[in-house]
Protein backbone atom coordinates (compact mmCIF):
# COMPACT_ATOMS: atom_id res chain seq x y z
CA UNK A 1 0.00 0.00 0.00
CA UNK A 2 2.19 2.85 -1.42
CA UNK A 3 1.79 6.41 -2.81
CA UNK A 4 0.03 4.72 -6.08
CA UNK A 5 -3.21 4.01 -3.73
CA UNK A 6 -3.61 7.64 -2.67
CA UNK A 7 -2.71 8.76 -6.16
CA UNK A 8 -5.29 6.27 -7.63
CA UNK A 9 -7.71 6.86 -5.20
CA UNK A 10 -7.65 11.46 -5.68
CA UNK A 11 -7.83 10.79 -9.25
CA UNK A 12 -10.53 8.57 -9.01
CA UNK A 13 -12.35 11.27 -6.50
CA UNK A 14 -10.88 14.11 -8.84
CA UNK A 15 -12.63 12.92 -11.77
CA UNK A 16 -16.15 12.17 -10.39
CA UNK A 17 -16.11 14.84 -7.81
CA UNK A 18 -16.17 13.32 -4.45
CA UNK A 19 -14.05 13.71 -1.29
CA UNK A 20 -13.10 10.31 -0.24
CA UNK A 21 -12.05 7.15 -1.79
CA UNK A 22 -10.61 3.73 -0.28
CA UNK A 23 -8.96 1.98 -3.17
CA UNK A 24 -9.05 -2.18 -2.07
CA UNK A 25 -8.33 -5.53 -3.96
CA UNK A 26 -11.57 -6.22 -5.52
CA UNK A 27 -14.94 -4.92 -6.63
CA UNK A 28 -16.96 -6.86 -3.70
CA UNK A 29 -14.33 -5.55 -1.26
CA UNK A 30 -15.80 -2.77 -1.79
CA UNK A 31 -19.26 -3.29 -1.17
CA UNK A 32 -17.99 -5.11 1.88
CA UNK A 33 -16.51 -1.98 3.25
CA UNK A 34 -19.64 -0.22 2.31
CA UNK A 35 -21.99 -2.67 4.63
CA UNK A 36 -19.69 -2.74 7.28
CA UNK A 37 -18.82 1.35 7.20
CA UNK A 38 -22.63 2.03 7.52
CA UNK A 39 -22.67 -0.87 10.46
CA UNK A 40 -25.06 -3.47 8.98
CA UNK A 41 -26.15 -5.37 11.82
CA UNK A 42 -27.71 -8.83 12.80
CA UNK A 43 -31.52 -8.58 11.49
CA UNK A 44 -30.65 -5.44 9.38
CA UNK A 45 -32.54 -5.35 6.30
CA UNK A 46 -31.12 -4.17 3.38
CA UNK A 47 -32.81 -3.65 -0.20
CA UNK A 48 -30.81 -5.28 -3.06
CA UNK A 49 -32.16 -5.72 -6.74
CA UNK A 50 -32.86 -9.29 -8.00
CA UNK A 51 -30.83 -9.53 -10.87
CA UNK A 52 -27.11 -8.88 -10.07
CA UNK A 53 -23.56 -10.81 -9.24
CA UNK A 54 -24.25 -12.30 -5.89
CA UNK A 55 -21.81 -9.83 -4.55
CA UNK A 56 -24.21 -7.24 -4.07
CA UNK A 57 -26.13 -9.41 -2.58
CA UNK A 58 -23.17 -11.07 -0.15
CA UNK A 59 -22.06 -7.76 1.04
CA UNK A 60 -24.97 -7.87 3.28
CA UNK A 61 -24.47 -11.63 4.74
CA UNK A 62 -21.04 -10.90 5.53
CA UNK A 63 -22.42 -8.51 8.01
CA UNK A 64 -24.97 -11.05 9.09
CA UNK A 65 -27.52 -9.10 7.67
CA UNK A 66 -30.38 -9.98 5.26
CA UNK A 67 -31.27 -8.75 1.48
CA UNK A 68 -34.07 -8.02 1.01
CA UNK A 69 -35.08 -8.76 -2.61
CA UNK A 70 -36.76 -6.33 -4.91
CA UNK A 71 -37.79 -7.45 -8.62
CA UNK A 72 -36.51 -5.44 -11.56
CA UNK A 73 -37.66 -3.35 -14.22
CA UNK A 74 -37.61 -5.53 -17.34
CA UNK A 75 -36.60 -3.27 -19.67
CA UNK A 76 -33.77 -2.34 -17.80
CA UNK A 77 -32.87 -4.81 -15.60
CA UNK A 78 -32.51 -2.21 -13.04
CA UNK A 79 -34.13 -2.30 -9.41
CA UNK A 80 -38.04 -1.21 -10.06
CA UNK A 81 -38.51 1.69 -8.03
CA UNK A 82 -42.23 1.31 -7.82
CA UNK A 83 -41.84 -2.01 -5.96
CA UNK A 84 -39.27 -0.74 -3.26
CA UNK A 85 -41.56 1.00 -0.33
CA UNK A 86 -43.41 -2.11 -0.13
CA UNK A 87 -40.11 -3.79 0.93
CA UNK A 88 -39.43 -1.46 3.49
CA UNK A 89 -40.33 -2.54 7.00
CA UNK A 90 -38.37 -0.96 10.93
CA UNK A 91 -35.48 -2.94 10.01
CA UNK A 92 -34.57 -1.63 6.61
CA UNK A 93 -31.87 0.14 7.00
CA UNK A 94 -30.13 0.83 3.60
CA UNK A 95 -30.91 0.19 -0.27
CA UNK A 96 -28.20 -0.79 -2.48
CA UNK A 97 -29.11 0.39 -6.29
CA UNK A 98 -27.22 -1.50 -9.19
CA UNK A 99 -26.50 0.35 -12.05
CA UNK A 100 -26.87 -3.37 -14.69
CA UNK A 101 -24.94 -3.23 -17.82
CA UNK A 102 -24.12 -0.26 -16.65
CA UNK A 103 -27.61 1.84 -17.12
CA UNK A 104 -27.89 4.23 -14.07
CA UNK A 105 -30.69 3.59 -11.62
CA UNK A 106 -33.38 5.79 -11.10
CA UNK A 107 -31.59 7.98 -8.23
CA UNK A 108 -34.42 10.95 -7.90
CA UNK A 109 -36.80 8.72 -7.12
CA UNK A 110 -34.59 6.37 -5.18
CA UNK A 111 -33.18 9.24 -3.75
CA UNK A 112 -36.82 10.71 -2.53
CA UNK A 113 -37.43 7.15 -1.15
CA UNK A 114 -34.50 6.85 1.16
CA UNK A 115 -35.29 9.78 2.50
CA UNK A 116 -38.40 9.43 3.76
CA UNK A 117 -37.64 6.59 5.35
CA UNK A 118 -33.96 7.28 6.67
CA UNK A 119 -32.11 4.98 4.45
CA UNK A 120 -28.94 4.53 3.38
CA UNK A 121 -28.16 4.58 -0.27
CA UNK A 122 -25.38 2.39 -1.97
CA UNK A 123 -24.49 2.37 -5.29
CA UNK A 124 -22.75 -0.60 -6.98
CA UNK A 125 -21.50 1.05 -9.98
CA UNK A 126 -19.64 -2.06 -10.90
CA UNK A 127 -20.50 -1.80 -14.34
CA UNK A 128 -20.91 2.27 -14.69
CA UNK A 129 -17.91 3.72 -13.99
CA UNK A 130 -17.81 7.05 -16.95
CA UNK A 131 -21.22 6.46 -17.26
CA UNK A 132 -23.63 9.98 -16.18
CA UNK A 133 -27.35 10.63 -14.37
CA UNK A 134 -28.67 13.44 -15.54
CA UNK A 135 -25.11 14.99 -16.15
CA UNK A 136 -23.55 14.12 -13.32
CA UNK A 137 -20.76 11.77 -13.09
CA UNK A 138 -21.80 8.16 -11.52
CA UNK A 139 -19.64 7.85 -8.16
CA UNK A 140 -20.80 11.82 -7.37
CA UNK A 141 -24.92 11.25 -6.06
CA UNK A 142 -25.18 8.02 -3.79
CA UNK A 143 -24.11 8.49 -0.21
CA UNK A 144 -21.55 5.28 -0.65
CA UNK A 145 -20.84 4.09 -4.13
CA UNK A 146 -18.80 1.02 -5.06
CA UNK A 147 -16.44 0.55 -7.88
CA UNK A 148 -14.74 -2.85 -9.64
CA UNK A 149 -11.50 -2.52 -11.30
CA UNK A 150 -11.83 -6.49 -12.13
CA UNK A 151 -10.34 -7.29 -15.63
CA UNK A 152 -13.41 -7.20 -17.83
CA UNK A 153 -14.85 -3.43 -16.44
CA UNK A 154 -14.65 -0.48 -17.79
CA UNK A 155 -11.23 0.41 -16.45
CA UNK A 156 -8.39 -2.33 -14.36
CA UNK A 157 -5.98 -2.59 -12.71
CA UNK A 158 -6.04 -6.94 -12.77
CA UNK A 159 -8.08 -6.92 -9.76
CA UNK A 160 -9.37 -4.20 -7.34
CA UNK A 161 -12.04 -2.21 -6.60
CA UNK A 162 -12.65 1.15 -4.88
CA UNK A 163 -15.47 2.42 -2.07
CA UNK A 164 -15.85 6.47 -2.66
CA UNK A 165 -18.00 8.49 -0.50
CA UNK A 166 -18.77 12.15 0.70
CA UNK A 167 -19.13 11.44 4.34
CA UNK A 168 -15.95 11.69 6.36
CA UNK A 169 -17.42 8.64 9.48
CA UNK A 170 -17.73 6.16 6.60
CA UNK A 171 -14.57 6.87 4.81
CA UNK A 172 -12.85 6.14 7.99
CA UNK A 173 -15.06 3.52 8.98
CA UNK A 174 -14.02 1.29 5.46
CA UNK A 175 -10.20 2.61 5.68
CA UNK A 176 -10.23 0.59 9.06
CA UNK A 177 -12.05 -2.45 7.41
CA UNK A 178 -9.55 -2.39 4.60
CA UNK A 179 -6.37 -2.91 7.16
CA UNK A 180 -7.76 -5.49 9.95
CA UNK A 181 -10.16 -2.68 11.80
CA UNK A 182 -6.45 -0.87 12.81
CA UNK A 183 -6.41 2.70 14.10
CA UNK A 184 -2.51 3.44 12.88
CA UNK A 185 -0.94 2.18 9.95
CA UNK A 186 2.93 1.60 9.61
CA UNK A 187 3.01 4.77 7.63
CA UNK A 188 1.63 7.04 10.14
CA UNK A 189 3.49 5.16 13.30
CA UNK A 190 6.61 6.03 11.17
CA UNK A 191 5.98 9.87 11.31
CA UNK A 192 5.65 9.89 15.01
CA UNK A 193 8.80 7.16 15.97
CA UNK A 194 6.15 5.25 17.96
CA UNK A 195 5.35 1.81 17.60
CA UNK A 196 1.94 1.95 19.26
CA UNK A 197 -1.32 0.68 16.88
CA UNK A 198 -4.54 -0.59 18.38
CA UNK A 199 -6.82 -2.64 16.57
CA UNK A 200 -10.47 -1.15 17.17
CA UNK A 201 -12.78 -3.38 14.69
CA UNK A 202 -12.59 -6.69 13.20
CA UNK A 203 -11.41 -5.61 10.03
CA UNK A 204 -10.37 -7.76 6.88
CA UNK A 205 -7.54 -7.00 4.30
CA UNK A 206 -8.27 -6.02 1.50
CA UNK A 207 -5.73 -3.72 0.75
CA UNK A 208 -4.59 -3.39 -2.95
CA UNK A 209 -0.62 -3.38 -3.96
CA UNK A 210 0.75 -0.56 -4.90
CA UNK A 211 1.85 -2.01 -8.56
CA UNK A 212 -1.83 -2.29 -9.81
CA UNK A 213 -3.05 1.48 -8.43
CA UNK A 214 -0.36 2.48 -10.82
CA UNK A 215 -1.84 0.44 -13.85
CA UNK A 216 -5.67 1.83 -12.70
CA UNK A 217 -3.95 5.77 -12.82
CA UNK A 218 -3.20 5.19 -16.67
CA UNK A 219 -6.41 3.43 -17.65
CA UNK A 220 -8.20 6.38 -15.95
CA UNK A 221 -6.44 8.58 -18.38
CA UNK A 222 -8.23 6.81 -20.78
CA UNK A 223 -11.59 6.03 -19.41
CA UNK A 224 -13.67 8.82 -21.41
CA UNK A 225 -12.22 7.21 -24.52
CA UNK A 226 -13.36 3.51 -23.63
CA UNK A 227 -16.48 4.86 -22.66
CA UNK A 228 -17.18 6.52 -26.02
CA UNK A 229 -16.34 3.70 -28.00
CA UNK A 230 -18.12 1.55 -25.80
CA UNK A 231 -21.83 3.49 -26.82
CA UNK A 232 -20.17 3.46 -30.72
CA UNK A 233 -20.25 -0.15 -30.79
CA UNK A 234 -23.88 -0.16 -29.05
CA UNK A 235 -24.94 2.05 -31.44
CA UNK A 236 -24.42 -0.16 -34.05
CA UNK A 237 -26.13 -3.31 -32.42
CA UNK A 238 -28.97 -0.51 -31.56
CA UNK A 239 -29.12 -0.26 -35.10
CA UNK A 240 -29.19 -3.82 -36.63
CA UNK A 241 -31.74 -4.87 -34.19
CA UNK A 242 -34.00 -1.94 -34.96
CA UNK A 243 -34.84 -4.37 -37.96
CA UNK A 244 -36.23 -7.36 -35.62
CA UNK A 245 -37.29 -4.84 -32.82
CA UNK A 246 -40.47 -7.31 -32.45
CA UNK A 247 -38.23 -10.18 -32.15
CA UNK A 248 -34.99 -8.79 -30.16
CA UNK A 249 -34.42 -5.70 -28.40
CA UNK A 250 -31.71 -3.90 -26.37
CA UNK A 251 -32.75 -2.69 -23.35
CA UNK A 252 -34.40 0.92 -22.66
CA UNK A 253 -31.28 3.69 -22.25
CA UNK A 254 -32.22 6.80 -20.15
CA UNK A 255 -28.83 8.83 -19.45
CA UNK A 256 -25.09 8.10 -21.02
CA UNK A 257 -24.97 4.33 -20.02
CA UNK A 258 -21.48 3.59 -19.76
CA UNK A 259 -22.02 -0.06 -21.59
CA UNK A 260 -20.16 -2.04 -19.29
CA UNK A 261 -22.20 -5.01 -21.20
CA UNK A 262 -24.37 -5.10 -24.11
CA UNK A 263 -27.90 -7.33 -23.27
CA UNK A 264 -30.70 -8.13 -25.75
CA UNK A 265 -33.72 -9.53 -24.74
CA UNK A 266 -35.40 -12.63 -26.71
CA UNK A 267 -38.76 -12.65 -27.70
CA UNK A 268 -40.81 -15.26 -25.86
CA UNK A 269 -40.87 -17.40 -29.27
CA UNK A 270 -37.29 -18.35 -28.98
CA UNK A 271 -35.57 -20.72 -27.32
CA UNK A 272 -32.85 -18.59 -25.86
CA UNK A 273 -30.21 -21.60 -24.90
CA UNK A 274 -30.55 -22.52 -27.96
CA UNK A 275 -29.61 -18.98 -29.49
CA UNK A 276 -27.05 -18.98 -26.80
CA UNK A 277 -25.41 -22.56 -27.74
CA UNK A 278 -25.62 -21.65 -31.77
CA UNK A 279 -24.08 -18.38 -31.00
CA UNK A 280 -21.03 -20.14 -29.19
CA UNK A 281 -20.70 -22.57 -31.79
CA UNK A 282 -19.95 -19.63 -34.11
CA UNK A 283 -16.93 -18.29 -31.38
CA UNK A 284 -19.08 -15.46 -30.28
CA UNK A 285 -18.21 -14.88 -26.46
CA UNK A 286 -21.61 -14.32 -25.52
CA UNK A 287 -23.19 -14.98 -21.59
CA UNK A 288 -25.78 -14.47 -19.66
CA UNK A 289 -26.03 -11.51 -16.80
CA UNK A 290 -27.88 -12.54 -14.17
CA UNK A 291 -29.61 -15.45 -12.96
CA UNK A 292 -31.34 -13.96 -9.96
CA UNK A 293 -29.41 -13.91 -6.76
CA UNK A 294 -31.97 -15.72 -4.75
CA UNK A 295 -32.39 -18.80 -7.42
CA UNK A 296 -28.87 -19.96 -6.48
CA UNK A 297 -28.60 -22.81 -3.92
CA UNK A 298 -26.86 -21.12 -1.39
CA UNK A 299 -29.31 -18.40 -0.93
CA UNK A 300 -31.96 -21.29 -1.62
CA UNK A 301 -30.98 -22.86 1.77
CA UNK A 302 -31.17 -19.59 3.17
CA UNK A 303 -34.72 -19.70 2.67
CA UNK A 304 -35.51 -17.71 -0.21
CA UNK A 305 -37.77 -19.30 -2.75
CA UNK A 306 -38.28 -19.09 -6.31
CA UNK A 307 -41.11 -17.26 -7.60
CA UNK A 308 -39.93 -14.47 -5.26
CA UNK A 309 -39.91 -11.59 -8.22
CA UNK A 310 -41.40 -12.55 -11.35
CA UNK A 311 -40.33 -10.05 -13.73
CA UNK A 312 -36.69 -10.79 -13.04
CA UNK A 313 -37.30 -14.85 -13.15
CA UNK A 314 -39.12 -14.43 -16.67
CA UNK A 315 -36.36 -11.65 -18.04
CA UNK A 316 -34.14 -13.94 -17.00
CA UNK A 317 -35.14 -16.59 -19.54
CA UNK A 318 -34.89 -14.15 -22.06
CA UNK A 319 -31.50 -12.15 -22.06
CA UNK A 320 -28.21 -12.72 -23.69
CA UNK A 321 -24.97 -10.50 -23.14
CA UNK A 322 -23.41 -9.64 -26.69
CA UNK A 323 -19.54 -8.67 -26.70
CA UNK A 324 -18.57 -4.89 -26.15
CA UNK A 325 -15.44 -4.27 -25.51
CA UNK A 326 -13.46 -0.89 -27.02
CA UNK A 327 -10.66 -3.46 -29.00
CA UNK A 328 -14.01 -5.12 -30.19
CA UNK A 329 -13.24 -4.43 -34.31
CA UNK A 330 -15.61 -4.03 -37.07
CA UNK A 331 -15.41 -6.79 -38.90
CA UNK A 332 -16.13 -8.93 -35.60
CA UNK A 333 -19.30 -6.89 -34.97
CA UNK A 334 -20.19 -7.35 -38.79
CA UNK A 335 -19.81 -10.96 -38.20
CA UNK A 336 -22.36 -10.87 -34.91
CA UNK A 337 -24.67 -9.32 -37.70
CA UNK A 338 -24.08 -12.11 -40.35
CA UNK A 339 -24.88 -14.43 -37.51
CA UNK A 340 -27.68 -13.60 -36.09
CA UNK A 341 -29.39 -13.19 -39.82
CA UNK A 342 -28.34 -17.10 -40.28
CA UNK A 343 -29.67 -17.90 -36.51
CA UNK A 344 -33.06 -15.37 -37.82
CA UNK A 345 -32.70 -17.19 -41.76
CA UNK A 346 -33.30 -20.44 -39.75
CA UNK A 347 -36.04 -19.30 -38.02
CA UNK A 348 -37.32 -18.24 -40.92
CA UNK A 349 -38.25 -14.69 -39.88
CA UNK A 350 -37.51 -11.60 -42.23
CA UNK A 351 -36.57 -8.12 -40.95
CA UNK A 352 -38.87 -5.39 -41.25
Amino acid sequence: TGPRVNQFEEKICDYIGCKYGVAVNSGTAALHCATFAINIQEDDEVIVPAISFVASANCVLYQKGKPVFCDVNPNTLNIDVTKIEVLITKKTKAIIMVDMCGQPCEYDEIRAICDKYKLILIQDAAHSLGGQYKNKKVGSYADITCLSFHPVKNITTCEGGMMITNNELYYNRAKSCRSHGITRDFKEREKTNSHYYDMIDLGYNYRIPDVLCALGISQMNKLDKFISKRNEIAEKYNNFFKDYKDLIEPLENYNYNAYHIYVIKLNSKFNRDIIFKKLKESNIGVNVHYMPIYLHSYYQKLGYKKGLCPEAEKVYQHIITLPIYPLLKNEEIEYVFDTFNKIFNEYKIVGN
